[in-house]
């Protein structure tokens, strides 16, 4: 049977989460380790729900340019089967002699007239080829402007340019132990500025044994919670003392009480002149004991320069708790 540890009467709750208590009613992690919420929602109709232009700008790069790819041979591919439709004799200067072939032209045809490119050999001559040809061309100097907003959208878009390790750690920390992750900024020449983070957790506890179990949501206090600048790599930390809404939990009390550490991130990117914010958590699967960081910086061999070491970001070596 399950139990349940008691909230420290010591912990300051935090409210203002934005996350729900019912412990029934949640399912799996709150954010993703990307950062994003891990939330489905339904109830209004698709179209109503879905943003094409959000989506677009969200997506990853390697989706985004197949999707753009994707769209265009497909526009192509429709207005092509709109031409055979019509009739091949509403073109003119077909000379295709099979099917295929002239599925080839009228494709061509197609890419053409939706790119204004038009080198002339095939041309429509019928008022229905005519017609379909100037929405076509119509219909791409429109695509290609969402085409143009959307990367230039994509490439303006500022962002915090940070990697975070794939554990957290429960580690010795001066005279106690303490929570423990790391992150850095992995770009060249990018600097965040005035950087603040803010971590919370989320333990399923049960105060009186007459009532259910519920969710509750703590701030943890930080070692740090702000520096000037992050060139580097930074070490969150969490004492584990008796203010701490995880002291006394052992591995198993994380598992029962479903821990999940929420963490943001804020800091002023001077390129855009614009404050950037990044978001992610780790579940209790996601924190382990016994471990702590391999160091990721050195000097340089001609020792005039300091070298972060971003492959050395989730490297681990045993500690005694």
């Amino acid at each position: 049977m399950s139990r349940f540890k008691r909230s420290n009467p010591f912990s300051k709750v935090n409210n203002d989460t934005g996350f729900g208590a019912n412990v029934t009613n949640n399912g799996g992690r709150y954010i993703n380790r990307d950062g994003s919420f891990n939330i489905r929602k339904e109830g209004m109709p698709a179209w109503e729900r879905f943003s094409i232009y959000h989506s677009m700008l969200n997506m990853s790069r390697w989706k985004f340019f197949i999707t753009i790819i994707l769209t265009y041979f497909s526009i192509n591919l429709i207005y092509t089967f709109i031409y055979l439709l019509i009739g091949p004799q509403q073109l003119q200067g077909l000379t295709a002699t099979t099917s295929w072939q002239l599925f080839k032209e009228v494709f061509y045809f197609s890419t053409e007239t939706f790119t204004t490119v038009g080198y002339g050999r095939v041309n429509p001559i019928g008022d229905a080829a005519n017609l379909v040809a100037a929405i076509e061309a119509m219909s791409g100097f429109l695509s290609f402007a969402v085409a143009t907003g959307l990367i230039y959208g994509r490439f303006s878009k500022p962002k915090s340019y940070l990697v975070f390790s794939k554990q957290a750690l429960i580690s010795p920390f001066r005279d106690k132990t303490a929570l423990m992750f790391r992150f850095a900024s992995y770009k060249d020449k990018h600097v965040l500025t005035d950087v603040e983070i803010q971590v919370n957790i989320g333990l399923k506890l049960q105060d009186n044994p007459d009532k259910d179990a519920t969710y509750k949501y703590f701030n943890l206090p930080l070692e740090r919670s702000r520096v000037e600048n992050m060139p580097m790599n930074w070490t969150v930390v969490h004492p584990i003392d008796e203010q701490s809404p995880l002291w006394g939990f052992s591995v198993d009390d994380m598992i029962f009480a479903d821990v999940e550490v929420y963490v943001l991130v804020r800091g002023f990117d001077d390129t855009y002149s614009s404050l950037v914010l990044q978001r992610t958590s780790y579940t209790f699967q996601e924190i382990i004991f016994h471990k702590k960081f391999v160091p990721m910086y050195r000097e340089s061999d001609e020792e005039q320069t300091t070298i972060l070491e971003l492959h050395k970001l989730n490297e681990l070596f045993d500690v005694k708790l």
